[in-house]
């Protein structure tokens, strides 16, 4: 899982240089770029070149958040609760440390 995120997230990000390099020009005004969820979102959809690189650094640091997650399921079915009450206080951690970063 994490192999693969790091592809599609690292594809995304060539794609948006490329393009970069293709326009000579990111698609926001100058020193401008998008700084929220759907700005990006937004941007990419007008495939903007800066949003499509913002976009694949999004899905590079959502990728470990994403296999966290995973883990907490996988655990649970497993019956290790041990493990799931350590994956859930990561999970919350990272969940906290977000909102902490976003509200900074």
């Amino acid at each position: 899982m994490l192999r693969i995120g790091i592809y599609v997230a690292a594809a995304v990000i060539i794609i948006g240089l490329l393009w970069l390099l293709i326009t000579g020009e990111g698609g926001y005004p100058k020193d401008t770029y998008p700084t929220s969820f759907m700005g990006i979102i937004n941007g990419v959809a007008d495939w903007k070149p800066v949003a499509v690189i913002e976009a694949g650094l999004l899905l590079l640091i959502l990728t470990p958040v994403l296999r966290v997650f995973v883990s907490l399921f996988v655990f649970l079915q497993e019956k290790d609760y041990r493990f799931v009450a350590i994956t859930a206080l990561v999970l919350v951690i990272l969940i906290i440390s977000f909102a902490l970063g976003k509200a900074g």
